[in-house]
């Protein structure tokens, strides 16, 4: 059976994209029939209203077909939960919005979960929030972890690149932030941490943002001026992996983020919060409690010291992500689906 993935964006920077894009991929690589379904909606349009068009454009255009959905929609076969739980989400950032958005976002949401034959959750903590504020039973939602296409870097020739770029010393270790929505994902928590490093190292943070300045003036006051460089969004992101020695991600709210599993395959060293689903498959001391938590300060100035620990920590980063390939993640997703299919 012909299987139609769906997302209402097509926009080429974002986690769930990158994700959709991989999946395409490797489906066609395995001859599965496929295709892929975007939103018509014009674009001047408010987004709340073009996702309620997205649902009308798919739900009512169903019939027989098989629907594996990225998106909130009323009408799923199966629907991965990788945006992770808005109700949550508003919970965990006390958001309290007239946006309409957010409503909308919890009308689909809640019959999204109710209406699918079964759901995957990209992490244990988003199959948790799941059963918990819509009470669906754990048997219904099955956790699959995201997937990378693991490939092979060259971080000598990714450093010279970046050195001769942004005039840095190649002798000097690179922390890396990759994200657009700092306040979200935790630039200024970020930034913070660096202010009480020591030793020779220099930052990217590389992402979009439509408040730079605000940052940039947060690192300034934080003496980081000449130690951290803001990218804005960038079309080459594996040369800033490749080329870094640590990523530090202390996002507030996460459900599986693929920029860590992106920086474990490149070998970086990872930390991030609890509140991202992705920090189950890390050691215990790369996981900090929440953005704000200091507690990995020590871990880190030590990896900056002391090279051998360094190196031994990437290694063991790579072997980390060696167990989280696209081809594992599209198998397992196949088998849920073939399993629906002869239900």
């Amino acid at each position: 059976m012909k299987i139609y993935l769906l997302r209402q964006h097509s926009k080429p920077f974002g986690g769930a994209e990158a994700y959709l894009s991989r999946l395409s991929s490797e489906l066609e690589r395995q001859g599965i029939e496929h295709e892929v379904i975007h939103s018509k909606a014009p674009l001047f349009l408010a987004s709340w209203i073009r996702a309620l068009l997205f649902n009308l454009q798919v739900c009512l255009t169903k019939k027989n077909r098989f629907y594996f959905s990225l998106e909130r929609i009323t009408c799923p076969d199966l629907y991965r939960a990788g945006d992770g739980v808005h109700k949550a989400y508003m919970e965990r950032l006390k958001i309290q919005s007239f946006n309409p958005l957010h409503w909308v976002y919890l009308f689909l949401e809640r019959r999204c979960f109710e209406k699918s034959r079964c759901i995957i959750a990209n992490s244990q903590m988003i199959k948790r929030e799941i059963m918990e504020h819509y009470q669906i039973p754990s048997e219904k939602i099955e956790v699959v972890y995201n997937g990378v296409p693991l490939k092979e870097s060259d971080p000598l020739k990714a450093k010279k690149e970046l050195s001769r770029e942004f005039g840095i010393n190649e002798e000097s270790k690179i922390l890396l932030f990759v994200g657009s929505g700092f306040e979200r994902k935790g630039v200024a928590s970020f930034l913070k941490l660096l202010s009480t490093l020591e030793g020779n190292f220099i930052a990217f943070v590389v992402g979009k943002e439509k408040r730079m300045s605000r940052y940039e003036a947060l690192a300034e006051s934080l003496g980081l001026k000449e130690r951290v460089i803001f990218t804005g969004a960038r079309g080459d992101v594996e040369q800033f992996y490749a080329a870094s020695d640590i990523f530090l991600f202390p996002t507030h709210y996460e459900p599986f983020s693929n920029v860590v599993l992106e920086a474990l395959s490149q070998g970086c060293v990872v930390f991030t919060t609890a509140q991202n689903g992705a920090s189950e498959i890390l050691p215990q001391e790369q996981i900090m409690k929440d953005p704000g938590d200091l507690g990995i300060q020590k871990h880190l100035q030590e990896l900056l010291y002391n090279p051998s620990l360094l190196e031994q920590k990437k290694g063991e980063s790579k072997k980390i992500a060696q167990g989280f390939g696209m081809e594992a993640n599209v198998q397992k997703s196949m088998e849920i689906i073939t399993r629906l299919i002869h239900d």
